[in-house]
């Protein structure tokens, strides 16, 4: 089923406000990362991590105030999920069993009455933290050389290669500088683990399918239409492939947005990472990548003697 039979966007035409909207998030999202610093999770800074939940709603800030002392130093204490639901994060260096015990402890001595249960708690060394963001940041750099490898090798000119790459960081930080600027207001988790670098690379898997679909058109139109302007070529190619692309981002945004909405505390970050994803990846294939290879295609031509 297409969309779109006979679309007509001229998405190049527009390619100067989208660079100028894609600067100003990319900009914004590099300052706000080195301003505030990133979010890590248990996973990639050490220390103890617990889930309570509560019969009765309950301050985070109360529960902070009273586990100051008998933690040695101000744990992270936020909702997780629901009123009635709190997440405690701890660097103290005892025991797992004995942090509990300290926890637990000053909640019942501070409110009467209460009645929680621990729904999960979790421990990871300082040492082996450092370890896993390390592997966890190659990751990431490892697979966007690969990329620019592989454009390379599949359509034997760099600027492709060039745009490709770009609209991959490009995701990847924006989506960052929105996790780092939401950590502290939503309820749910967005803090870096384990489970957001799988979805950093499932971002960047899916958003480079979509590139190179694009990329495709464009060389093979550029074969058919030899006589066709660039840009009107460009803009061919990109609506060529529109229906696809709009149909494909759709059913996978509906997928990961069922996912956030029914798919538990633990997966919500995951998939809310997804949900940036798919939409900064279908704007970033229509009007980074491709108009970024043609920018550079055309720089090219012109300096040639």
């Amino acid at each position: 089923m297409r969309w779109f039979e006979t679309p007509n966007f001229d998405f190049l035409g527009k390619r100067k406000i989208a660079y100028s909207l894609s600067s100003i998030l990319f900009v914004a999202s590099l300052a706000i990362i080195l301003t505030k610093g990133l979010q890590y999770g248990i996973d990639f800074r050490g220390g103890k991590e617990f889930v309570y939940a509560f019969d009765t709603q309950v301050k985070t800030e109360d529960i902070r105030s009273f586990l100051n002392e008998p933690l040695g130093s101000s744990p992270e204490v936020k909702l997780f999920g629901s009123d009635s639901e709190i997440l405690i994060r701890t660097d103290n260096d005892l025991g797992t069993d004995e942090v509990q015990n300290l926890i637990e402890g000053a909640i019942r001595a501070n409110i009467s009455g209460a009645s929680f249960s621990m729904e999960k708690s979790d421990s990871i060394g300082p040492r082996f933290a450092e370890d896993l963001k390390g592997a966890a940041a190659q990751s990431v750099v490892y697979a966007i050389v690969i990329i620019f490898l592989y454009i390379l090798i599949r359509f034997r000119k760099w600027t492709f290669s060039v745009g490709a790459v770009a609209a991959l960081v490009h995701d990847v930080v924006i989506t960052l500088g929105i996790f780092t600027l939401l950590t502290d207001v939503v309820s749910f988790n967005l803090l870096i683990d384990q489970n957001i670098i799988a979805a950093f690379l499932t971002i960047v898997g899916y958003s480079l399918n979509d590139t190179v679909v694009v990329f495709d058109r464009i060389r093979e139109n550029k074969l058919v239409h030899k006589g066709m302007d660039t840009i009107e070529m460009f803009n061919k190619s990109l609506n060529d492939t529109l229906s696809r692309t709009v149909i494909t981002s759709l059913t996978t945004f509906f997928v990961v947005t069922i996912l956030f909405i029914f798919g538990g505390e633990v997966l919500k970050g995951l998939s809310f990472a997804l949900i940036i994803g798919v939409i900064l990846g279908t704007y970033s294939s229509l009007f980074v990548a491709s108009p970024l290879v043609l920018e550079l295609d055309t720089k090219k031509t012109l300096n040639k003697p």
